[in-house]
């Protein structure tokens, strides 16, 4: 008795995207743990896969990525365009540790929020608000980074204005030779930034939505209202919007490199984003399942061992 045998009739019939193969991701997460690092044909050469024992070393392993990736790009001479998510955060007080240690200014880095909370229309939240993405990135990451702070002109946010001049503004920069860099996690529905599954029920084709570049007042999974009101709201569900502003892939596939963070376990062993993971790194690209793509791109992700599994009852 599971899932596939009693969804019929259910409060669950329809509810997830229809274009989600649950035979198949069952397949994904009936892998043992020590298989997650097995190479898959559709893995770029250099897209790897980072463990971790626990949130102390992930928070330090992200944030020493992000930095050096500043670092790197500074030492050559060369902008960088950065797309940031609010959400892993821990990773931001390690990344402004080290640039502060190495002394490295962010005069260089153009920084591009990946998404924000909005109504129907796109209109968010003011940036004074606690809620908004844009306070969390003025607290986290460039207001701590002090005199080596990316620039105000240069830092980019969501909003309804500013989001549609993304795709011009990174299209430009790339023509002057900066490296585009996408750090994310992955969303309980596989989404990147809030690029959810059901979109692609909107779309010809895969091409198609490999082109969109981004959504105004994008209408949130129910799931991933839920995944945001645990992680982020203290269980209260009646704080968390539900639409958002988002890239999509039009801008994230462009990425020279992406850098991942998963750190989606509670306590007592409890998790929300092992089958998550797993269908990432084994569903195959398919613009049903969003974050499939990113194995396809060169970088890393960086994720607690635990998300391995084994993703079953019995094995708590």
């Amino acid at each position: 008795m599971d899932f596939s045998s009693t969804v019929n009739g259910s409060l669950l019939e329809g509810f997830y995207p229809k274009g989600w193969d649950m035979k198949k991701i069952d397949e994904c997460c009936s892998n043992s743990p020590e298989s997650i690092s097995e190479r898959q044909p559709f893995w770029n050469k250099d897209f790897d896969i980072v463990p971790c024992e626990n949130v102390y070393d992930f928070d330090m392993i992200l944030g020493h990525e992000i930095a050096l990736e500043i670092k790197s790009c500074k030492d050559e001479g060369r902008k960088l365009a950065l797309i940031l998510p609010v959400g892993p955060m821990g990773m931001y007080k390690w990344a402004v540790y080290f640039l502060k240690s190495w002394n490295v200014s962010c005069s260089h880095v153009y920084g591009f929020n990946m998404d924000e909370w909005s109504d129907a229309e796109g209109n968010t939240l003011e940036s004074t608000n606690e809620g908004a993405f844009q306070y969390a990135m003025e607290h986290a990451f460039y207001g701590p980074l002090g005199e080596l702070t990316v620039p105000v002109s240069q830092r980019n946010f969501a909003t309804k204005t500013n989001l549609p001049t993304y795709p011009e503004k990174i299209k430009a920069l790339k023509a002057e030779g900066a490296k585009l860099v996408t750090v994310f996690g992955i969303g309980r529905m596989c989404h990147i930034a809030f690029w959810e599954p059901h979109f692609a029920a909107e779309y010809a084709s895969v091409e198609e939505w490999k082109k969109a570049p981004y959504r105004l007042g994008a209408k949130l999974h129910p799931l991933t209202i839920e995944q945001n009101a645990l992680t982020s709201f203290k269980s209260r569900t009646t704080l968390v919007p539900c639409r958002a502003n988002t890239i999509g892939p039009g801008i994230f596939l462009q990425s020279d490199k992406v850098i991942g963070g998963c750190d989606g376990a509670f306590n007592r062993g409890m998790q929300w984003q092992g089958m998550s993971l797993w269908m990432t790194l084994r569903y195959g690209p398919d613009m049903w399942v969003t974050s499939s793509f990113i194995p396809t791109l060169p970088g890393k992700i960086i994720y607690l061992k635990e998300l391995a599994g084994p993703l079953c009852a019995e094995c708590n």
